[in-house]
């Protein structure tokens, strides 16, 4: 019987409870990998671990000072998990900007530092950071979010350059409005601020911009995830990959 890729490969996917990162963490145990589901949400972690056969890390990615105790011994770094908060910059919460960027900027530095160490001394390892079309592009009121996915950018662009010496490549997936709870609890946000009915803002303002007019799947940023870890994508790195129905060249 045919190895899978990552046969005795070790993954994290952080935010790995619903959405984006259980499709992530179902196509790496799929794949072969032992996969650690992180996420605050006890329950929905553990399910995605019982459904893989993988393992649970229940933790609060605002908690810098618990994270940088931190060392992971994991093969395969995702940085998937994320909140996100929509209003006008002078009605933005000073203390949301600070969590959003705690959650979705520092911790993946944080979480790198502690699995590098790791990955260097193995001589192989693969970080993929969940970034988005808003990592290349901006929109209105989303000035965390926007500033915190350009910051990944350019740190996972940081960890491709340090960490080629030592195997391990850094890249970015870059996708669009995904179908996913985060996507849905900003509806309402959304079509309070454009005026418009929330019925109408996938058309009107999720997919406006976007030439395929349907949102991405989860499954379909797992994919990527599944080849840019896999052997295949050994020369990969530094990279930003956009996943987005033509969104960001419009």
């Amino acid at each position: 019987m045919r190895m899978a890729e990552l046969d005795g490969r070790t993954a994290l996917v952080t935010g790995g409870g619903s959405g984006i990162g259980a499709a992530i963490a179902e196509r790496l145990a799929a794949d072969g990998a032992h996969v650690t589901v992180a996420d605050v949400d006890d329950r929905a972690a553990q399910a995605v671990a019982d459904r893989i056969g993988g393992s649970t890390w229940i933790v609060d990615l605002s908690d810098a000072a618990a994270l940088a105790r931190q060392r992971l011994d994991c093969d395969i770094l995702v940085n998937n998990a994320g909140i996100q908060r929509v209003a006008p910059i002078e009605e933005f919460e000073p203390e949301m900007f600070h969590r959003i960027l705690a959650i979705m900027l520092e911790a993946p530095f944080l979480l790198m530092r502690a699995a590098l160490p790791h990955m260097y001394e193995g001589g192989w390892g693969r970080i993929v950071n969940v970034s988005s079309v808003h990592g290349i592009r901006a929109s209105e009121y989303k000035s965390a979010y926007v500033a915190a996915k350009h910051g990944l950018e350019g740190l996972s662009k940081t960890a491709a350059l340090e960490g080629a010496p030592h195997g391990v490549t850094s890249n970015c997936v870059n996708p669009g409005y995904v179908r996913t709870p985060l996507v849905e609890k900003q509806i309402a946000d959304q079509a309070r601020i454009h005026g418009i009915d929330p019925e109408d803002v996938v058309e009107t303002v999720l997919l406006e911009r976007a030439a395929i007019k349907r949102l991405v799947e989860p499954a379909d940023v797992a994919s990527l995830v599944g080849w840019l870890v896999s052997p295949r994508a050994d020369m990969v790195t530094g990279a930003s990959y956009t996943m987005d129905g033509g969104w960001s060249v419009s």
